[in-house]
């Protein structure tokens, strides 16, 4: 006589997965993140409002001049000799949107030379 093989049921993981899958989507759709903002409150609207660059700032123009506190800046180094030390642990440069990036590059590797230890670049966020 031959020995019967047993079958083994095997689990229905297809079935499961697909609830799991039906919950997440659920839950994605009719839960939510944040309380709602009140219907009748009104936000600030910054859009039209008159902006200047920072004091401490070094402005670099679309020629790559470099301004910095409204005066002409002759190079990355004689700029990092006026700038208090404290200033050189962030730098913060304001380049101008037409300037080319190459130019951009070449500036802050200077002041990267010359001591600047860390240096930011501050953009425009527009919110549409």
């Amino acid at each position: 006589m031959r020995a019967r093989r047993q079958k083994t049921e095997r689990e229905p993981t297809i079935a499961l997965i697909n609830i799991v899958f039906l919950m997440l989507i659920f839950f994605l759709v009719a839960g939510t993140l944040a309380r709602p903002l009140d219907k009748d409150l009104t936000l600030v609207r910054t859009a039209d409002l008159d902006t200047a660059a920072p004091a401490d700032a070094l402005v670099i123009h679309a020629d790559g001049r470099m301004t910095w506190r409204g005066a002409s800046q002759d190079s990355a180094a004689s700029f990092m000799t006026q700038l208090p030390a404290e200033a050189r642990a962030r730098l913060r440069v304001i380049p101008d949107r037409d300037l080319n990036a190459a130019d951009l590059v070449r500036i802050g590797r200077a002041l990267r030379g010359a001591g600047a230890e860390k240096i930011v670049i501050v953009t425009e966020k527009a919110l549409e």
